[in-house]
């Protein structure tokens, strides 16, 4: 049941949800201004400008990494996060989204001897048909070349809380030290919540949301994606307050 509540909740924050309150509340008042302050709020949030500058401060602190960048550990840890279901007349069938890059990360430091195991998380909603992802993802792996011996999977998880408590079911010692490999708007979450269960974090970044374009005209001009771009940003950051409030 909290897994339904963490992901309405947000929703109830997010710009277009908001824009929407304002305007009903003009509605029902016949005061304008309350339809107008609704239309400004949708109209920034949907100005690629605001998503990019929300997005930038999110992967604020982290670089893109190569392998030798990094120190001995012992385990990487890749999240789940990189898979989308899609259904076909053959049944489910897995597609990458726009997180895949974790994966690749994870098995590039493992082939650079980083650590002596990866751990895939088992990550998958109470609403999605399919496999788990680390099932998913250890065929990757171990199609890439690493040693099913090297590889260990989560019990089922479906948020990131969950995936550090899992995680730290399957190591040897109580203090144990990882390569957590994430998403960069995601990690500085991701590393509260692994380190408040014991583990000494190496953080490794990789899916940058962030390219590197010049300001023009077209950052000001509002679009479905720059909405997306902003709420997107703004759960992330709600996440970010509720796991620091909790732990």
């Amino acid at each position: 049941m909290m897994i339904y509540l963490h992901k309405l909740l947000p929703l109830l924050l997010s710009p277009l949800f908001i824009s929407i309150g304002f305007m009903l509340l003009g509605f029902i008042s016949r005061r304008r201004i309350y339809g107008l302050i609704g239309v400004v709020i949708l109209l920034i949030a949907s100005m690629p400008i605001t998503g990019i500058n929300l997005m930038r401060y999110l992967e604020s602190g982290h670089k893109l990494q190569s392998p030798q960048d990094i120190r001995h550990a012992d385990a990487v840890v890749v999240l789940s996060g990189m898979i989308r279901r899609i259904q076909t007349e053959d049944g489910i069938r897995m597609e990458w989204g726009e997180s895949a890059d974790r994966i690749f990360a994870g098995i590039d430091l493992m082939k650079a001897d980083k650590a002596p195991v990866m751990i895939l998380t088992r990550g998958i909603l109470p609403w999605q048909n399919g496999m788990t992802e680390g099932d998913m993802l250890a065929e990757v792996a171990i199609k890439a070349g690493i040693p099913d011996t090297q590889i260990k999977r989560t019990e089922i998880v479906v948020n990131t809380a969950e995936e550090a408590q899992a995680v730290k079911l399957l190591m040897q010692h109580s203090q144990p030290s990882i390569i957590l490999v994430t998403s960069a708007f995601h990690m500085p979450r991701a590393k509260h919540l692994f380190e408040a269960n014991g583990f000494t974090v190496l953080p490794y970044a990789v899916d940058f949301r962030i390219e590197d374009e010049r300001l023009s005209i077209m950052s000001f001009i509002p679009k479905a994606s720059g909405l997306h771009d902003t709420s997107f940003a703004i759960r992330e950051l709600i996440g970010r307050l509720w796991y620091s409030i909790r732990y």
